[in-house]
């Protein structure tokens, strides 16, 4: 059963048996420039994780992609041994290359390596939530997800991974994966501008699956809207948080894993999505995704 708390915007959604804060945090972007290397600033990114935790965020989401191997490595130094109410989402099915590129890798073989090199680098004997990645760096892709989807099953029977999600998926997938096992999240791009997720979206809330929005590198810059100004201008806020509080508006299986390298950010970042949108707010950012 999904519950509300005051204490962070949103409240809590459960992922399975883990109940995670809606409002979570994304660890991409401590890696360095293009996500690639260490951050230039290995104690600033650690404060900005150790801060995550601090103020009360339940919900961390990451790759052994991401650095490659840079932000597991992060985490675990700054937060090991974890809380018990910290969850960490991790995905495979993307590697990548010396030109900083994200090639498939979602071979029976792949996957097998992939998860065991985020549980190392993590320092866990079980992955909380894992979630298969499709489709490419442009977006989803048409296809069967079906041999990739049972290879994470089997490693699920064996103990190694608790849940499952897919992320970049198309809803046939979405539709495929669900026949195959129980997933408990899906991570589209998804925002103001990019709605095309919205029937998708309203289908897993009726489910009870969650939704996970991400965000193409840039964040909102496809965002910069006088719409947006304006609503924010008149929160006295800034575009980012009220972009945030609206997907914590838009549905209550929506989960946010918005990225900072920066622990001010974090906070204007929470404190923002704690807006309450009005319904003359609400009409007018809905008009910039049509």
């Amino acid at each position: 059963m999904n519950t509300y708390s005051p204490s962070l915007p949103g409240g809590t959604w459960s992922l399975g048996d883990l109940t995670v804060t809606r409002f979570g945090y994304g660890a991409m972007q401590l890696a360095g420039p293009g996500v690639m290397g260490p951050p230039a600033d290995q104690d600033r990114a650690l404060g900005v994780l150790r801060e995550v935790v601090g103020l009360g965020i339940t919900h961390i989401d990451t790759s052994d992609a991401y650095g490659p191997r840079v932000t597991n490595q992060l985490i675990r130094q700054a937060l090991h041994p974890y809380p018990a109410s910290l969850h960490i989402v991790t995905k495979v099915g993307a590697t990548r290359d010396g030109q900083g590129g994200w090639p498939t890798a979602r071979e029976p073989e792949d996957l097998r390596r992939s998860v065991r090199e985020n549980l190392a680098g993590l320092g866990l004997e079980a992955l909380d939530v894992v979630n298969l990645r499709l489709g490419n760096a442009e977006g989803p892709q048409s296809g069967s997800l079906a041999e990739a989807f049972e290879t994470l099953v089997e490693l699920q029977e064996q103990g190694l991974i608790r849940h499952l999600g897919v992320s970049n998926a198309t809803a046939e997938q979405v539709a495929e994966a669900r026949s195959i096992a129980p997933i408990v999240c899906v991570q589209n791009m998804y925002n103001l501008a990019h709605r095309q997720d919205d029937e998708l979206i309203d289908m897993l809330a009726e489910e009870g699956v969650a939704y996970v929005p991400f965000f193409p590198l840039g964040g909102f810059s496809p965002l910069q809207s006088s719409a947006l100004s304006a609503v924010a201008a008149r929160l006295d806020s800034t575009p980012m948080p009220v972009a945030l509080a609206w997907l914590l508006q838009r549905s209550p299986n929506i989960l946010l894993i918005p990225g900072t390298s920066s622990a001010e950010h974090l906070r204007e970042n929470l404190t923002g999505a704690g807006l309450s949108l009005s319904g003359e707010d609400l009409a007018e950012l809905d008009k910039i995704g049509r």
